[in-house]
């Protein structure tokens, strides 16, 4: 199943006071691990930005001068989501502002049904408990020492760990097989090669009585193929 992580960065708090989109991130889940594909984009709002903004995401109308206005930018951002689930954290403040600037587009909202709100998840597990995204990765012990202002992708980033903590997620993927491996956030291998195989913890003797009972069973029993190209069981001694 394809999910993306979102966060925006705004001018403000409310679309209807006319503050705008100025950052969006996204990382792209596939069965809940992160494939390594994102989607980044800073926003020229055609506005200024309030020093309270300012101090929390360190984003200025001077840097922002010059960026995509959101019109040129929104096709690329839907191609991006496609029909995927949206994941994020208080989510109706993202969606109230993403499907705000959509609609100066004449575009379609995005749908309530395809938005999962990590806040609202966090909160029925932990009821009564601080769920702010800086407060749940205390909780499962990630590291945020690289956030000392809010990023739209950082923040997505960051979100992605701990939607996986919430869902079990980084237990999602287990493939066993010939090169084949299991993968956590990190992409790191944790399916490995035992470097010395364990030896038979069953008995010559056991061997034994359990050829003796597959016999019993006819040359059409499947069991018969396991044994092809071993020893008559005659000719097994005891461990």
């Amino acid at each position: 199943m394809r999910e993306i992580i979102l966060d925006t960065e705004t001018t403000g708090l409310d679309p209807a006071q006319g503050h705008r989109v100025i950052e969006i991130g996204c990382v792209e889940l596939l069965n809940a691990i992160p494939t390594g594909e994102t989607f980044h984009v800073y926003i020229d709002p055609e506005r200024d930005i309030p020093e309270e903004a300012f101090r929390v995401h360190g984003l200025s109308a001077e840097f922002l001068a010059g960026k995509p206005v959101f019109a040129k930018i929104a096709d690329d951002f839907l191609k991006f989501a496609a029909d995927a689930k949206i994941i994020a954290h208080n989510a109706e403040f993202d969606m109230r502002f993403l499907n705000a600037e959509l609609a100066t587009l004449g575009l379609e909202p995005i749908a309530q049904e395809r938005v999962l709100d990590t806040l609202s998840l966090a909160r029925r597990k932990f009821p009564g408990a601080a769920n702010s995204l800086d407060a749940l990765c205390v909780r499962y012990g990630i590291d945020t020492s690289r956030r000392t202002k809010h990023g739209a992708l950082l923040d997505a980033e960051i979100l992605a760990e701990v939607y996986a903590e919430l869902t079990g997620g980084r237990q999602a993927l287990l493939v066993f097989g010939e090169g084949a491996g299991s993968t956590g956030l990190g992409g790191a291998n944790l399916l490995t090669q035992r470097p010395q195989l364990l030896l038979p913890r069953l008995t010559g003797e056991e061997l034994s009585h359990h050829r003796l009972f597959i016999a019993t069973l006819g040359e059409a029993a499947l069991w018969n193929a396991y044994f092809a190209d071993e020893a008559p069981a005659s000719n097994v001694k005891q461990a």
